[in-house]
Protein backbone atom coordinates (compact mmCIF):
# COMPACT_ATOMS: atom_id res chain seq x y z
CA UNK A 1 0.00 0.00 0.00
CA UNK A 2 1.78 3.50 -0.81
CA UNK A 3 -0.17 6.88 0.01
CA UNK A 4 1.52 10.06 -1.50
CA UNK A 5 0.65 12.98 0.61
CA UNK A 6 0.93 16.36 -1.80
CA UNK A 7 1.04 20.45 -1.22
CA UNK A 8 1.99 19.72 2.38
CA UNK A 9 3.88 21.56 4.82
CA UNK A 10 6.03 18.83 6.38
CA UNK A 11 7.39 19.96 9.97
CA UNK A 12 11.05 18.36 10.93
CA UNK A 13 11.30 18.64 14.73
CA UNK A 14 14.71 17.26 14.56
CA UNK A 15 16.04 19.70 12.24
CA UNK A 16 14.16 22.73 13.54
CA UNK A 17 12.35 23.73 10.09
CA UNK A 18 9.12 23.24 7.94
CA UNK A 19 9.97 21.85 4.29
CA UNK A 20 7.38 22.38 1.46
CA UNK A 21 6.72 19.14 -0.69
CA UNK A 22 5.15 15.97 -0.69
CA UNK A 23 5.22 12.68 1.47
CA UNK A 24 5.22 8.95 0.15
CA UNK A 25 4.56 6.41 2.74
CA UNK A 26 4.99 2.33 1.46
CA UNK A 27 4.23 -0.41 3.65
CA UNK A 28 3.92 1.70 6.76
CA UNK A 29 7.26 3.32 6.62
CA UNK A 30 8.37 6.85 5.46
CA UNK A 31 9.71 6.47 1.44
CA UNK A 32 10.30 10.09 0.15
CA UNK A 33 9.50 13.64 1.08
CA UNK A 34 10.13 17.01 0.09
CA UNK A 35 10.60 17.03 -3.97
CA UNK A 36 9.56 14.00 -4.82
CA UNK A 37 9.90 12.56 -8.43
CA UNK A 38 8.04 9.75 -7.92
CA UNK A 39 4.91 9.80 -10.13
CA UNK A 40 1.63 10.91 -8.26
CA UNK A 41 0.21 7.56 -10.45
CA UNK A 42 2.29 5.30 -9.14
CA UNK A 43 0.32 5.82 -5.57
CA UNK A 44 -2.88 3.29 -4.27
CA UNK A 45 -3.64 6.41 -2.40
CA UNK A 46 -3.18 10.42 -2.74
CA UNK A 47 -4.38 13.06 -0.41
CA UNK A 48 -4.05 16.75 -1.73
CA UNK A 49 -3.12 18.39 1.75
CA UNK A 50 -3.76 21.68 0.44
CA UNK A 51 -1.29 23.43 1.93
CA UNK A 52 -2.00 21.88 5.54
CA UNK A 53 0.77 20.39 8.05
CA UNK A 54 2.01 17.18 8.15
CA UNK A 55 4.18 16.21 11.26
CA UNK A 56 5.31 12.96 13.08
CA UNK A 57 2.59 11.23 15.40
CA UNK A 58 2.67 12.28 18.91
CA UNK A 59 4.28 10.58 21.24
CA UNK A 60 2.49 11.14 24.65
CA UNK A 61 4.82 10.11 28.16
CA UNK A 62 3.04 9.51 31.17
CA UNK A 63 -0.77 8.99 30.61
CA UNK A 64 -2.93 6.68 32.80
CA UNK A 65 -5.00 3.95 31.74
CA UNK A 66 -7.78 2.68 33.65
CA UNK A 67 -7.24 -1.16 33.28
CA UNK A 68 -6.81 -3.15 35.32
CA UNK A 69 -9.00 -1.86 38.45
CA UNK A 70 -10.60 1.32 37.07
CA UNK A 71 -11.92 0.58 33.74
CA UNK A 72 -14.60 2.87 34.72
CA UNK A 73 -12.67 5.92 34.33
CA UNK A 74 -10.37 4.91 31.18
CA UNK A 75 -10.71 1.92 29.28
CA UNK A 76 -8.17 1.12 26.32
CA UNK A 77 -10.28 1.30 23.96
CA UNK A 78 -11.43 4.62 25.06
CA UNK A 79 -8.27 5.84 25.47
CA UNK A 80 -6.91 4.80 21.96
CA UNK A 81 -10.28 6.33 20.54
CA UNK A 82 -9.30 10.03 22.22
CA UNK A 83 -5.51 9.81 21.21
CA UNK A 84 -6.15 9.09 17.33
CA UNK A 85 -8.51 12.04 17.33
CA UNK A 86 -5.29 13.97 20.02
CA UNK A 87 -3.02 13.14 17.13
CA UNK A 88 -1.32 10.79 19.22
CA UNK A 89 0.35 7.80 17.80
CA UNK A 90 1.99 6.29 20.99
CA UNK A 91 0.99 6.68 24.69
CA UNK A 92 3.99 5.94 27.15
CA UNK A 93 2.30 4.78 30.19
CA UNK A 94 2.17 4.96 33.89
CA UNK A 95 2.28 1.95 36.38
CA UNK A 96 0.16 3.42 38.73
CA UNK A 97 -2.77 0.83 37.84
CA UNK A 98 -4.59 -0.98 40.45
CA UNK A 99 -2.97 -3.17 41.07
CA UNK A 100 0.40 -1.66 40.36
CA UNK A 101 2.31 -2.68 37.34
CA UNK A 102 5.15 -4.21 39.44
CA UNK A 103 5.08 -8.28 38.30
CA UNK A 104 5.84 -9.18 34.35
CA UNK A 105 3.15 -11.35 34.73
CA UNK A 106 1.01 -8.21 35.19
CA UNK A 107 2.64 -6.56 32.61
CA UNK A 108 2.08 -8.86 30.14
CA UNK A 109 -1.47 -8.33 30.61
CA UNK A 110 -1.38 -4.62 30.07
CA UNK A 111 0.55 -5.44 26.69
CA UNK A 112 -1.98 -8.25 25.37
CA UNK A 113 -4.91 -5.74 26.47
CA UNK A 114 -3.36 -2.60 25.09
CA UNK A 115 -2.85 -4.97 21.37
CA UNK A 116 -6.25 -6.17 21.65
CA UNK A 117 -8.34 -3.09 22.18
CA UNK A 118 -6.14 0.11 19.73
CA UNK A 119 -4.67 0.41 17.41
CA UNK A 120 -2.29 3.29 19.09
CA UNK A 121 1.26 1.89 20.16
CA UNK A 122 0.90 1.22 23.43
CA UNK A 123 4.79 1.25 25.69
CA UNK A 124 4.58 0.77 29.39
CA UNK A 125 6.34 1.70 31.93
CA UNK A 126 6.64 -0.87 35.12
CA UNK A 127 7.35 0.29 38.83
CA UNK A 128 10.45 0.72 40.87
CA UNK A 129 8.99 -0.47 43.91
CA UNK A 130 6.86 -3.18 44.97
CA UNK A 131 3.07 -1.61 45.59
CA UNK A 132 4.30 1.34 44.85
CA UNK A 133 5.38 1.58 48.49
CA UNK A 134 8.80 2.51 48.43
CA UNK A 135 9.95 -0.46 50.56
CA UNK A 136 11.02 -2.88 48.00
CA UNK A 137 12.52 -3.36 44.69
CA UNK A 138 10.35 -4.55 42.01
CA UNK A 139 11.70 -7.23 39.54
CA UNK A 140 12.93 -4.47 37.28
CA UNK A 141 15.34 -6.92 35.02
CA UNK A 142 12.17 -9.59 34.26
CA UNK A 143 10.28 -6.35 33.62
CA UNK A 144 12.45 -4.66 31.28
CA UNK A 145 12.80 -8.52 29.92
CA UNK A 146 9.21 -8.45 29.60
CA UNK A 147 8.77 -4.73 27.67
CA UNK A 148 9.04 -1.80 30.18
CA UNK A 149 10.58 0.84 28.72
CA UNK A 150 11.37 3.02 31.92
CA UNK A 151 10.84 2.56 35.73
CA UNK A 152 8.52 5.11 37.68
CA UNK A 153 6.34 5.29 41.02
CA UNK A 154 4.62 8.11 39.15
CA UNK A 155 3.59 10.53 42.38
CA UNK A 156 4.27 8.22 45.13
CA UNK A 157 7.87 9.15 45.85
CA UNK A 158 10.67 7.01 47.28
CA UNK A 159 11.14 8.89 50.09
CA UNK A 160 13.76 6.10 51.29
CA UNK A 161 16.81 7.06 49.93
CA UNK A 162 18.56 4.23 49.92
CA UNK A 163 15.64 1.88 48.47
CA UNK A 164 16.08 4.89 45.54
CA UNK A 165 19.73 4.45 45.32
CA UNK A 166 19.25 0.62 45.06
CA UNK A 167 16.48 1.53 42.15
CA UNK A 168 18.69 3.50 40.47
CA UNK A 169 21.58 1.48 40.84
CA UNK A 170 20.10 -1.51 39.06
CA UNK A 171 18.67 0.19 36.40
CA UNK A 172 22.24 1.97 35.47
CA UNK A 173 23.31 -1.95 35.38
CA UNK A 174 20.79 -2.79 32.26
CA UNK A 175 20.12 0.76 30.89
CA UNK A 176 16.92 1.34 31.96
CA UNK A 177 15.43 4.99 32.59
CA UNK A 178 14.38 6.20 35.86
CA UNK A 179 11.45 8.77 35.92
CA UNK A 180 10.93 10.19 39.01
CA UNK A 181 7.73 12.81 40.41
CA UNK A 182 10.33 15.34 42.07
CA UNK A 183 7.84 16.65 45.04
CA UNK A 184 9.22 16.38 48.56
CA UNK A 185 6.36 14.28 50.31
CA UNK A 186 6.51 15.98 53.31
CA UNK A 187 6.24 19.23 51.97
CA UNK A 188 3.46 18.37 49.48
CA UNK A 189 1.19 15.92 51.14
CA UNK A 190 -2.15 17.30 51.53
CA UNK A 191 -1.49 20.13 48.93
CA UNK A 192 -4.29 21.52 46.91
CA UNK A 193 -2.62 24.50 45.49
CA UNK A 194 0.66 26.26 45.49
CA UNK A 195 1.65 28.65 48.39
CA UNK A 196 1.24 32.76 47.15
CA UNK A 197 -0.85 35.21 47.96
CA UNK A 198 -4.00 33.26 46.26
CA UNK A 199 -3.73 30.33 48.30
CA UNK A 200 -3.51 32.60 51.72
CA UNK A 201 -6.50 34.39 50.84
CA UNK A 202 -8.38 31.04 49.55
CA UNK A 203 -7.30 29.22 52.62
CA UNK A 204 -6.65 26.01 50.83
CA UNK A 205 -3.56 24.04 51.73
CA UNK A 206 -0.61 24.54 49.70
CA UNK A 207 2.64 23.23 48.78
CA UNK A 208 5.75 25.86 47.99
CA UNK A 209 7.85 25.56 44.99
CA UNK A 210 11.14 24.50 46.86
CA UNK A 211 9.19 21.12 47.77
CA UNK A 212 10.00 20.36 43.92
CA UNK A 213 13.77 22.03 44.20
CA UNK A 214 14.20 19.46 47.47
CA UNK A 215 12.88 16.48 45.41
CA UNK A 216 14.88 16.94 42.00
CA UNK A 217 17.89 17.88 44.26
CA UNK A 218 17.23 14.30 45.82
CA UNK A 219 16.66 12.24 43.15
CA UNK A 220 19.58 14.24 41.23
CA UNK A 221 22.26 13.83 43.52
CA UNK A 222 21.38 10.10 43.58
CA UNK A 223 21.46 9.90 39.99
CA UNK A 224 24.78 11.11 39.84
CA UNK A 225 26.08 8.71 42.29
CA UNK A 226 24.74 6.09 41.04
CA UNK A 227 25.34 6.79 37.08
CA UNK A 228 21.59 5.92 35.97
CA UNK A 229 19.44 7.28 33.31
CA UNK A 230 16.90 10.18 34.85
CA UNK A 231 13.83 12.03 33.64
CA UNK A 232 11.99 13.98 35.70
CA UNK A 233 7.87 13.87 34.25
CA UNK A 234 7.58 17.13 35.27
CA UNK A 235 9.21 20.34 36.35
CA UNK A 236 6.84 23.16 37.23
CA UNK A 237 9.24 26.28 38.87
CA UNK A 238 11.72 28.63 38.10
CA UNK A 239 13.58 26.60 41.23
CA UNK A 240 13.28 23.30 39.76
CA UNK A 241 14.65 24.27 36.55
CA UNK A 242 17.78 25.98 37.97
CA UNK A 243 18.17 22.70 40.07
CA UNK A 244 18.04 20.58 36.82
CA UNK A 245 20.03 22.81 34.53
CA UNK A 246 23.22 22.70 37.13
CA UNK A 247 22.86 18.84 37.61
CA UNK A 248 23.08 18.62 33.10
CA UNK A 249 25.86 20.72 33.38
CA UNK A 250 27.92 18.49 35.95
CA UNK A 251 27.23 15.43 34.01
CA UNK A 252 24.30 13.83 35.19
CA UNK A 253 22.27 11.92 32.40
CA UNK A 254 18.91 14.04 33.36
CA UNK A 255 16.22 15.54 31.18
CA UNK A 256 12.71 16.70 32.14
CA UNK A 257 9.11 16.66 31.26
CA UNK A 258 5.93 19.50 31.55
CA UNK A 259 2.76 18.75 31.48
CA UNK A 260 0.52 21.09 28.80
CA UNK A 261 -1.31 22.13 31.65
CA UNK A 262 1.39 23.81 33.35
CA UNK A 263 2.78 25.43 30.51
CA UNK A 264 -0.87 27.07 29.35
CA UNK A 265 -2.61 27.90 32.57
CA UNK A 266 -1.18 29.31 36.24
CA UNK A 267 -2.56 29.46 39.70
CA UNK A 268 -5.29 32.19 39.52
CA UNK A 269 -7.09 29.60 37.06
CA UNK A 270 -8.59 27.93 40.40
CA UNK A 271 -9.99 31.10 41.73
CA UNK A 272 -13.25 29.47 41.30
CA UNK A 273 -12.70 26.38 42.67
CA UNK A 274 -13.44 24.71 39.82
CA UNK A 275 -11.70 20.45 40.46
CA UNK A 276 -10.81 20.59 36.84
CA UNK A 277 -8.20 22.71 37.54
CA UNK A 278 -6.76 20.74 40.51
CA UNK A 279 -3.81 18.44 39.16
CA UNK A 280 -0.60 17.02 40.23
CA UNK A 281 1.47 18.88 41.27
CA UNK A 282 -0.97 22.38 41.36
CA UNK A 283 -0.30 24.89 38.76
CA UNK A 284 1.92 27.66 39.50
CA UNK A 285 2.50 31.48 39.50
CA UNK A 286 2.35 33.22 36.02
CA UNK A 287 6.31 33.70 36.85
CA UNK A 288 6.98 30.22 36.49
CA UNK A 289 4.60 29.73 33.94
CA UNK A 290 6.70 31.84 31.68
CA UNK A 291 9.61 30.53 32.69
CA UNK A 292 8.96 27.13 31.87
CA UNK A 293 7.34 28.28 28.41
CA UNK A 294 11.28 29.66 27.80
CA UNK A 295 12.96 26.60 29.08
CA UNK A 296 10.51 24.24 26.11
CA UNK A 297 11.58 27.06 23.77
CA UNK A 298 15.34 26.68 24.37
CA UNK A 299 15.23 22.54 24.87
CA UNK A 300 15.73 23.00 28.34
CA UNK A 301 12.91 20.92 29.17
CA UNK A 302 12.54 18.60 26.81
CA UNK A 303 9.02 16.81 26.77
CA UNK A 304 5.04 18.01 26.64
CA UNK A 305 3.15 15.92 27.40
CA UNK A 306 -0.64 15.28 28.91
CA UNK A 307 0.04 13.72 32.19
CA UNK A 308 -3.55 12.07 31.03
CA UNK A 309 -5.50 11.40 34.36
CA UNK A 310 -8.61 10.43 34.02
CA UNK A 311 -11.22 10.61 37.24
CA UNK A 312 -14.83 9.90 37.45
CA UNK A 313 -17.36 12.70 38.33
CA UNK A 314 -17.98 11.52 41.65
CA UNK A 315 -14.22 12.25 42.78
CA UNK A 316 -14.31 15.60 41.38
CA UNK A 317 -17.73 16.73 42.84
CA UNK A 318 -15.78 17.45 46.14
CA UNK A 319 -14.47 20.45 47.95
CA UNK A 320 -11.14 21.54 45.87
CA UNK A 321 -9.40 20.31 48.89
CA UNK A 322 -10.80 17.12 48.83
CA UNK A 323 -11.31 16.37 45.71
CA UNK A 324 -9.01 13.87 43.39
CA UNK A 325 -6.11 15.39 41.37
CA UNK A 326 -5.64 15.34 37.74
CA UNK A 327 -6.89 16.01 34.20
CA UNK A 328 -7.87 14.21 30.83
CA UNK A 329 -5.92 15.54 28.34
CA UNK A 330 -5.50 13.16 25.13
CA UNK A 331 -7.78 15.19 23.10
CA UNK A 332 -6.73 18.34 24.23
CA UNK A 333 -2.54 18.16 24.45
CA UNK A 334 -2.64 18.92 20.62
CA UNK A 335 -4.93 22.43 20.57
CA UNK A 336 -3.96 23.29 23.71
CA UNK A 337 0.21 23.19 22.65
CA UNK A 338 -1.43 25.38 19.73
CA UNK A 339 -2.02 27.79 21.88
CA UNK A 340 1.87 28.49 22.46
CA UNK A 341 2.02 28.39 18.65
CA UNK A 342 -0.42 31.17 18.39
CA UNK A 343 0.79 33.30 20.86
CA UNK A 344 4.35 32.93 20.04
CA UNK A 345 5.77 31.34 22.42
CA UNK A 346 6.63 28.13 20.59
CA UNK A 347 7.23 27.49 16.97
CA UNK A 348 5.27 24.49 15.15
CA UNK A 349 9.41 22.67 15.31
CA UNK A 350 9.49 23.32 18.88
CA UNK A 351 6.55 21.81 19.85
CA UNK A 352 6.39 18.54 17.71
CA UNK A 353 10.61 18.45 18.72
CA UNK A 354 8.87 18.17 22.42
CA UNK A 355 5.88 15.99 21.06
CA UNK A 356 7.45 13.67 19.30
CA UNK A 357 11.36 13.51 18.39
CA UNK A 358 12.24 14.15 22.00
CA UNK A 359 10.26 11.72 23.81
CA UNK A 360 11.13 9.20 21.36
CA UNK A 361 14.99 9.38 21.73
CA UNK A 362 14.92 9.37 25.30
CA UNK A 363 12.28 6.17 25.69
CA UNK A 364 14.50 4.74 22.90
CA UNK A 365 11.68 4.60 20.58
CA UNK A 366 11.31 4.43 17.11
CA UNK A 367 9.92 7.19 15.58
CA UNK A 368 9.35 10.71 16.23
CA UNK A 369 10.54 11.95 13.09
CA UNK A 370 10.12 12.32 9.49
CA UNK A 371 12.47 10.58 8.36
CA UNK A 372 13.26 8.23 5.19
CA UNK A 373 12.95 4.75 6.23
CA UNK A 374 11.21 5.61 9.82
CA UNK A 375 7.40 4.59 10.85
CA UNK A 376 4.79 6.10 9.00
CA UNK A 377 3.55 7.41 11.86
CA UNK A 378 1.91 10.41 11.00
CA UNK A 379 -0.67 13.14 11.76
CA UNK A 380 -2.13 15.66 9.22
CA UNK A 381 -3.38 18.83 10.86
CA UNK A 382 -4.27 22.91 10.07
CA UNK A 383 -3.76 25.43 12.70
CA UNK A 384 -6.31 27.94 12.44
CA UNK A 385 -9.89 26.81 12.22
CA UNK A 386 -11.29 28.16 15.73
CA UNK A 387 -13.78 25.62 18.29
CA UNK A 388 -15.29 26.09 21.40
CA UNK A 389 -14.08 22.92 23.51
CA UNK A 390 -17.04 20.82 24.72
CA UNK A 391 -16.21 18.24 27.19
CA UNK A 392 -18.80 16.08 26.48
CA UNK A 393 -17.57 15.47 23.07
CA UNK A 394 -14.40 13.93 23.70
CA UNK A 395 -13.47 10.39 23.36
CA UNK A 396 -12.32 9.61 26.67
CA UNK A 397 -14.41 7.62 29.74
CA UNK A 398 -13.94 10.34 32.01
CA UNK A 399 -14.40 14.11 30.81
CA UNK A 400 -12.03 16.13 33.71
CA UNK A 401 -10.70 18.86 31.26
CA UNK A 402 -9.83 22.12 32.65
CA UNK A 403 -9.99 23.38 28.83
CA UNK A 404 -14.15 22.91 28.77
CA UNK A 405 -15.54 26.10 27.35
CA UNK A 406 -12.27 27.45 25.89
CA UNK A 407 -11.93 28.73 22.61
CA UNK A 408 -9.93 26.70 20.97
CA UNK A 409 -7.82 26.72 17.23
CA UNK A 410 -6.55 23.96 14.76
CA UNK A 411 -7.57 20.19 14.81
CA UNK A 412 -6.36 17.22 13.75
CA UNK A 413 -7.52 16.13 10.28
CA UNK A 414 -5.66 12.96 9.71
CA UNK A 415 -4.26 10.12 12.21
CA UNK A 416 -1.45 7.47 10.51
CA UNK A 417 -0.09 4.52 12.47
CA UNK A 418 2.75 2.63 10.23
CA UNK A 419 0.67 4.01 7.32
CA UNK A 420 -2.60 2.69 8.07
CA UNK A 421 -5.22 5.95 8.14
CA UNK A 422 -6.60 5.16 11.39
CA UNK A 423 -8.94 8.69 12.53
CA UNK A 424 -9.95 10.71 9.30
CA UNK A 425 -11.92 13.84 10.15
CA UNK A 426 -15.35 13.87 8.71
CA UNK A 427 -15.63 16.56 6.54
CA UNK A 428 -18.38 18.29 8.15
CA UNK A 429 -17.17 16.74 11.56
CA UNK A 430 -17.15 19.40 14.76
Amino acid sequence: MTIRFTSARIILPDEGRILDGDLVIKDGIIAAFGAVEQPPDATDQCIDCRGTYLAPGIIDAGVKIGEPGERYKESFRTAGLAAIHGGITTLITRPDTTPPIDQPEMLEFFIRRALAATPVKVRPMATLTKGRDGQELAEIGLLSDAGAIGFSDCDSFVADSRVMANCMQYCQQIGALVVGHPQDPWLSNGAAVTSGKFATLSGLPAVSPVAEKIGLERDLSLAQATGCKYHADQVTTDLGLATLERAIRSGVDASAGVSIHHLTLNALDVADYRTFFKIKPPLRSEDDRLAVVAAVAANRIGIISSMHTPQDEESKRLPFAEAASGAAGLETLFPAALKLYHDGALTLPDIFRSLSSNPAQRFGLAGGVIRIGAPADIIQFETDTPFILDRFTLQSKSKNTPYDGDRMQGRILRTLIDGTIVYERPADGP
